[in-house]
C-alpha cells in the first residue's frame, strides 16, 4: 500500500518536474551570464543543453531539433538585413558629422551646472535615435557631458544617469535601433507602425524626464553659470582619450567634431530619416535615405574626403553588426527555436492566463514578464528574443477579436519586450547595460569611482518609462495617450472567459 502511494505521488509530481526541467535552459543561460560569460559563449552553450532537453522531455530526434533552431533563425533573416544597414548608418552618423551636429546644436542653446544633466539628457535622446545605439550615444557623450559637468560645478552623478537614460531613448523607439527592429520582428508588426503606437508615450517620458532632472538639479542649488563643450572635451585627460579610442573609436572622431563645431545643416540627414519614417516608408528605405544623405552632406562639409572612405565606414559599420549582434542572435535564435519546440514556456503562459481575469490583466503581466526576464538573463537582447516569443503566444492562443485590435496587441507585446528590456536594463545592478556605462564612465571621468547605484539612483527616465507603462497599461489610463489605447472587451476578449 505505501509502495502504491509512492508511485502516485511520482506520477503527480512529474508533470511539474518535466515542466521545470524544461525551463531550466533560461535558469543555465541566465547561470552562464550572470558568472561572466559572454553571450556569445553563454548562448551556445544554453541551446546545446536545450538541445538535450528537448530530447529528453519530448524524445525529439536531432533532425527535429536542429530544424526547430534553423526554422526559428530563418524567421529573422529580414532583421539581419535591416540591424546590417542600421549599424552602416550608425556608423555614418557618427563619423560624417551628423551626430556631432546634433549636439553642437543642442549646447548652443546655452548649458549650466544646474542644466548640464537635462542638456545631456536631451542630447542623448537625440542622438540615440540618430545612431540607434544607446552604447555609442553613451560613448560618444560621456566624456563632453561628464566633464562639462565637473568644469561647470555640476552633480557628476545626477549627470551620468541623465546620459544613461536618454542614451535609451532612441534604443527604445529609434528606426534604426537594434532592439527595436527585434522586438517588432518577433511580434510580427511594422516598425513604423511600432514607433507611431508609442511615440506620444515616448514623448511624455521624456518630458517628465527632463522636468524630473531640472527640479533635481535646482533643489541641489547646482551653480548657473554657461560653458562650453570646447571647454570640456580640452580637459580630457591623454589615458582617457586612449581608452575612449580602444573602447568606441568613431566617438573619438564625433568628439574632435564637436570640438572644432559642426555646421547645423549636418543635422539634416536625421531630418530626412525622421520625415521618411513618419510618412509610412519601409524601415530600409529609411535606413538607406539616412546613409545616402549622409555621404552627401559629409562629401559636402568635407567629414567625407571620398566615396571610397565612405565605404570603409559601411565596411565597418557591416563588421560590427556581424561580428557580436547578427551572430548572437542567431544562437539566441536558435535557442529560441529549441524552446518553443518543446513548449517550454507553456507553464508560464498557463499561470499567466489563470491569473488574467481580463485581457488588460493579461497584457499587464506579459509586461511583467519582461520586466522578469531581463532581470533573469541581464541582457536586453536575451530577454527580446527569449520572451518576445512568449508574449506573442499567450496573446495568439488565449485571445480572441478583429485583427486590427489583436495587431495593437501585438503592438504594446513589441513595446513592452523593448521598452522593458532598454529602459529595465537601467534598474537592475548585475545588468550587462550597468557594467558597460560604468566601465566606459570610468575611463573616461577617473576621478570618480562609479558605482551601479550611482547610475540607478538617478535615473528617472528609466524609472518613469518602466512605472508608467505597467501602470497605464493595468489601469487603462493609457486611453488618454494618442494611438496608445488598448483595445478593450468586446473588441478583444479571453478565450476561456466567455
Amino acid at each position: 500500500m505505501h509502495s502504491i502511494q509512492k508511485i502516485e505521488r511520482f506520477k503527480e509530481n512529474t508533470p511539474l518536474m518535466k515542466a521545470l526541467l524544461k525551463i531550466s535552459p533560461i535558469l543555465v543561460l541566465a547561470g552562464f551570464i550572470l558568472s561572466g560569460f559572454d553571450i556569445l559563449i553563454a548562448a551556445p552553450l544554453a541551446t546545446i543543453y536545450a538541445a538535450f532537453v528537448a530530447a529528453f522531455t519530448e524524445k525529439l530526434n536531432t533532425q527535429t531539433i536542429i530544424n526547430a533552431a534553423v526554422d526559428n533563425v530563418k524567421e529573422m533573416q529580414i532583421v539581419f538585413f535591416i540591424l546590417m544597414c542600421a549599424y552602416v548608418m550608425a556608423e555614418a552618423f557618427m563619423a560624417t558629422g551628423v551626430g556631432a551636429s546634433i549636439i553642437n546644436i543642442s549646447l548652443d542653446l546655452g548649458i549650466t551646472g544646474r542644466s548640464v544633466a537635462v542638456v545631456g539628457l536631451v542630447v542623448t535622446s537625440l542622438l540615440s535615435i540618430a545612431t540607434g545605439t544607446s552604447w555609442g550615444t553613451f560613448a560618444a557623450c560621456a566624456p563632453v557631458f561628464l566633464w562639462l559637468s565637473h568644469i561647470l560645478g555640476g552633480d557628476v552623478i545626477l549627470t551620468i544617469a541623465a546620459i544613461a537614460g536618454g542614451s535609451c531613448f532612441g534604443d527604445n523607439i529609434g528606426l534604426i535601433s537594434d532592439t527595436t527592429v527585434v522586438s517588432s520582428g518577433i511580434q510580427k508588426v511594422e516598425v513604423i507602425d511600432r514607433i507611431r503606437h508609442q511615440g506620444v508615450w515616448s514623448a511624455l517620458v521624456l518630458l517628465f524626464g527632463v522636468i524630473a532632472f531640472y527640479i533635481a538639479g535646482f533643489t541641489m542649488d547646482l551653480p548657473s553659470q554657461p560653458g562650453d563643450a570646447h571647454s570640456a572635451i580640452s580637459s580630457i585627460p591623454d589615458e582617457a582619450w586612449v581608452s575612449l579610442q580602444e573602447k568606441r573609436a568613431s566617438a573619438v572622431t564625433l568628439l574632435e567634431q564637436v570640438k572644432e563645431g559642426m555646421p547645423y545643416y549636418m543635422s539634416l540627414p536625421l531630418i530626412i530619416v525622421l520625415v521618411a519614417a513618419f510618412r509610412g516608408m519601409s524601415t530600409l528605405l529609411c535606413l538607406f535615405l539616412g546613409i545616402i544623405s549622409s555621404l552627401c552632406f559629409g562629401l559636402l562639409q568635407g567629414t567625407v574626403s571620398d566615396v571610397n572612405s565612405f565605404l570603409e565606414l559601411m565596411y565597418n559599420g557591416f563588421s560590427s553588426a556581424g561580428s557580436w549582434v547578427i551572430v548572437m542572435m542567431m544562437w539566441i535564435g536558435a535557442f529560441g527555436g529549441i524552446m518553443l519546440k518543446m513548449n517550454a514556456f507553456e507553464p508560464i503562459a498557463k499561470l499567466v492566463i489563470k491569473a488574467s481575469r481580463s485581457v488588460r490583466q493579461l497584457m499587464f503581466y506579459n509586461g511583467t514578464l519582461s520586466i522578469l526576464g531581463n532581470a533573469a538573463l541581464a541582457d536586453e537582447m536575451a530577454q527580446i528574443v527569449t520572451i518576445g516569443p512568449i508574449l506573442k503566444d499567450i496573446v495568439d492562443k488565449n485571445v480572441e477579436g478583429d485583427e486590427q485590435s489583436l495587431y495593437k496587441l501585438r503592438l504594446r507585446n513589441a513595446t513592452f519586450n523593448d521598452a522593458l528590456g532598454v529602459f529595465g536594463s537601467q534598474l537592475i545592478p548585475w545588468h550587462v547595460y550597468i557594467g558597460f556605462y560604468i566601465g566606459i564612465a570610468s575611463a573616461v571621468y577617473p576621478l570618480y569611482e562609479f558605482t551601479a547605484l550611482d547610475i540607478i539612483k538617478y535615473n528617472f527616465m528609466a524609472m518613469i518609462a518602466v512605472m508608467s507603462i505597467l501602470l497605464l497599461t493595468l489601469t487603462g489610463f493609457d486611453r488618454f495617450i494618442p494611438l496608445f489605447k488598448l483595445p478593450s472587451e468586446p473588441s478583444v476578449r479571453l478565450k476561456n472567459k466567455k
